[in-house]
């Protein structure tokens, strides 16, 4: 009889193969880290044997954790590399901060909810993720004092691109993020350069709202 280790890597490995390397991701550094993260943990009790499906789930204080394509999409679309330090706008269950952990030196992440922040950390720390730094703030105004960094990824949708954020980018950064109104949002890529910021738009997407001083207002 299969036991639940090894259930959750035959979930893992078929949600890899399906929803991901299927749809189009190819980065080998993206895959292996998707095969690596037990998304299942990421998820409460009652959501596990769901958590490696091809759509987002609850995670309280009305977030959820991101469909496992979205997240792989965002992750390939930053061009990251293994000395890159990279910034995290909205902690959430701290799925996307772990995915991306498997691939760059540091991640720095946000989270303007403190009960969501705890959990990550808490499960940060279980999982021996060393190299995520974490702070309790308002995502939408960045980490000036950890600036710049080489890739910003911002997983709520933004009414407009956030300036601050803009300026911690550094030179050849990449930046991704969701930008439209309350219901539907464009992912958009934004590159550094010489020249100043490239933009490009990724295709239509779906997010929770990003709150905060540069982001939408209210809870």
């Amino acid at each position: 009889m299969e036991n639940n280790a090894s259930k959750y890597d035959r979930l893992r490995e078929e949600m890899v193969r399906k929803q991901i390397e299927a749809r189009g991701v190819s980065d080998p550094l993206v895959l292996a880290a998707f095969r690596k993260v037990p998304r299942h943990r990421f998820v409460s009790e009652a959501l596990m044997d769901q958590s490696y499906g091809d759509h987002p789930l609850p995670i309280g204080e009305q977030q959820t954790i991101s469909q496992p394509y979205i997240v792989a999409e965002m992750t390939q679309a930053l061009q990251l590399n293994k000395d890159d330090r990279v910034l995290e706008i909205g902690t959430g269950s701290g799925y996307q901060a772990a995915i991306l952990a498997e691939i760059v030196f540091r991640v720095y992440t946000i989270e303007r909810i403190h009960t969501l922040l705890v959990q990550a950390r808490r499960l940060f720390d279980t999982l021996r993720y060393h190299n995520i730094v974490t702070r309790y703030s308002d995502g939408t105004t960045g980490w000036t004092d950890e600036s710049p960094f080489d890739a910003i990824i911002v997983t709520a949708g933004a009414p407009r691109i956030p300036q601050a954020l803009i300026n911690q980018l550094a030179m050849g950064g990449r930046m991704i993020l969701p930008v439209g109104d309350q219901h539907s949002q464009e992912l958009i890529k934004l590159v550094r350069d010489e020249t100043g910021i490239r933009q490009s738009n990724l295709g239509g997407c779906r997010f929770v709202k990003l709150i905060g001083e540069q982001g939408w207002n209210g809870r």
